[in-house]
């Protein structure tokens, strides 16, 4: 490009509001001779503030204030929920894990009690519910729903330290044919899906039992 189609390119860029930064990204000359071709060509109050509210720093200091704004009003809630819950007695597990299974459990397998699910802390609790139950970590069978561009032994180490399950309780993976980094929408917990399963006939008709009463008082 002539030093003259570069100048009224940059008078052009200038003219739409940007700055000189920008501007020396897209024309490729000295910062003196971008200085003097745009000396008559201040920017406007509007165009200043504009560029302003672009700056990522500025942009950064927004999103801390908002995030600092976000967690004092959720702490706030969480010291109201916390007064008016308390303490959970194991009857309070009981039912809370009995409602969990109602809503995401798998009910279809004879003499299996399993759920499944991507969000860590609802699997945590389901095996906290187990536990009350009288089953212990290292007789649960765990198998990862994971994705084909996921670290398979990260995520296995993952869900293993979380869980407080021994890694041997982990069977094969099953690494589906699609990728984590092509999924839209970004609400999840990026760890895949795990489930947890417990074979035994006995809690498996405790369970049952369980969910028929619930049934019936609801």
């Amino acid at each position: 490009m002539s030093k003259s189609l570069e100048k009224s390119y940059a008078i052009s860029l200038r003219k739409s509001g940007l700055s000189f930064s920008q501007i020396k990204e897209k024309v490729d000359v000295s910062k003196s001779t971008l200085s003097l071709w745009l000396k008559d060509l201040p920017l406007t109050r509007k165009q200043i503030n504009d560029l302003r509210s672009l700056s990522p720093r500025r942009i950064e200091r927004f999103r801390n204030t908002m995030k600092k704004k976000r967690d004092l009003e959720e702490g706030k809630v969480f010291l109201k929920t916390k007064a008016e819950l308390g303490a959970f007695s194991r009857r309070d597990v009981l039912i809370a894990g009995i409602f969990l299974y109602w809503g995401e459990g798998m009910k279809t397998a004879p003499c299996t009690v399993s759920l499944s699910n991507s969000d860590p802390d609802a699997v945590k609790f389901f095996v906290r519910w187990l536990n009350q139950l009288g089953v212990s970590n290292d007789r649960l069978k765990v198998v990862l729903h994971l994705y084909k561009d996921m670290d398979i032994n990260r995520e296995v180490q993952f869900w293993s330290d979380y869980l407080n399950i021994p890694i041997d309780r982990f069977r094969k993976p099953y690494i589906k044919d699609t990728m984590l980094c092509d999924i839209t929408y970004k609400s999840g917990f990026g760890h895949g899906t795990c489930n947890v399963m417990y074979l035994n006939k006995e809690l498996y008709l405790y369970v049952k039992s369980c969910l028929k009463f619930v049934h019936m008082r609801a």
